[in-house]
């Protein structure tokens, strides 16, 4: 007797039909996610109303030029976008002034300082006034950019001071290479060509060099804080010792002019202006869509291959020697290390 062979249900047969489909779009939208998060986004030219208004420029995420194109806030920092509003604002007869929305930790010293200059800039060619407000956090390259204006408000429950600059961390891994047999050797024209590369150690010279560049840009910052603030250098390095401070510290070490709530400070700054004058909302606005939840869900490039390779059970992991190996390649690839007015707590 011929046995009848079993019958995949329809059910069966059309989940796996979803999953494959499923599969397919991952690998195709994979491969999308990965272009795009390599593309700068587009700017979008500001514009601002036909009538009197202080521009509310939200300076918010980690300042630097790279633009973060899926943020998971609705507001991110695009330092490209930001220098040119403020240029466009310096040549709108309808702009009256500036306030800063602050919520940031600081970021990179060169686009810090092109942020600050950028301000003073519309200062001096408009005469114009510019006050901050720091929300959460304020900290840093973010209190470097509020050096800039005329008054500084806070909230309560406001981080702000960090004062002070880091090179970032410098690994050494040529013990960890050496104990696996693997040895290196880097041709240079003088022995601090390749200082701070990941397969030697530093020498008290390199040691020193990377202080001076650290002790530069905080003598900077110390002369900005101290130009904004109207406070001696010898003021301002009592408090400008790296620590964090709570508003009221701030308060107390003159770094701000007050506490308020953001409605109060909103008000108070629109006091300033003629009856009339509005507050108008400036700021850069992240792609948003299903590639943002894409990204969102994937946990960025590296979150999406590590997920990849997790659900192969981690048999695709590179080994430990291979994993630091491609540390110090990506650490050599970028070369110059991180510079950056940026509280890290």
């Amino acid at each position: 007797m011929k046995r009848e062979r079993a019958r995949i249900p329809d059910w069966a047969l059309v989940i796996i039909a979803l999953l494959v489909a499923a599969a397919l779009v991952i690998a195709v939208f994979s491969v999308i996610f990965l272009v795009v998060l390599d593309t700068e986004p587009e700017t979008k030219a500001f514009s601002g109303p036909s009538s009197p208004y202080v521009a509310r420029i939200t300076i918010a995420g980690e300042i630097s030029g790279s633009a973060n194109r899926f943020s998971s806030s609705d507001v991110a920092y695009h330092h490209i976008w930001t220098m040119e509003t403020i240029d466009t604002l310096i040549g709108d007869s309808d702009n009256k002034g500036i306030c800063l929305w602050l919520e940031t930790p600081g970021g990179a010293v060169y686009e810090s300082d092109e942020l600050y200059l950028k301000l003073m800039e519309y200062k001096e060619k408009t005469g114009r006034p510019i006050y901050a407000y720091m929300r959460k956090i304020a900290a840093s390259g973010g209190y470097y950019a509020a050096a800039a204006t005329d008054e500084i408000y806070a909230n309560r429950n406001t981080w702000t001071g960090s004062i002070g600059v880091t090179i970032g961390t410098l690994f050494d891994v040529s013990g960890f290479l050496e104990s696996h047999g693997v040895s290196t050797e880097t041709i240079t024209s003088g022995r601090n060509k390749a200082m701070g590369s990941y397969y030697e150690p530093l020498t008290d010279e390199q040691r020193e060099i990377f202080q001076s560049l650290v002790d530069d840009a905080y003598d900077r910052f110390v002369s900005i804080v101290a130009l904004g603030r109207g406070m001696t250098e010898k003021e301002v390095r009592i408090v400008a010792d790296g620590r964090i401070l709570t508003a009221q510290q701030a308060l107390d070490a003159g770094l701000i002019d007050g506490i308020l709530g953001e409605k109060e400070a909103e008000d108070a700054i629109k006091a300033k202006f003629d009856e009339g004058t509005i507050m108008h909302d400036c700021y850069f606005k992240p792609d948003s869509g299903y590639l943002s939840l894409f990204a969102s869900v994937l946990g960025g490039r590296q979150g999406f291959l590590e997920n990849i390779l997790s659900g192969f059970g981690g048999s695709l992991y590179k080994g430990d020697v291979a994993a630091v190996l491609d540390l110090a390649r990506e650490q050599a690839e970028n070369d110059i290390p991180p510079i950056k007015y940026l509280y890290t707590g």
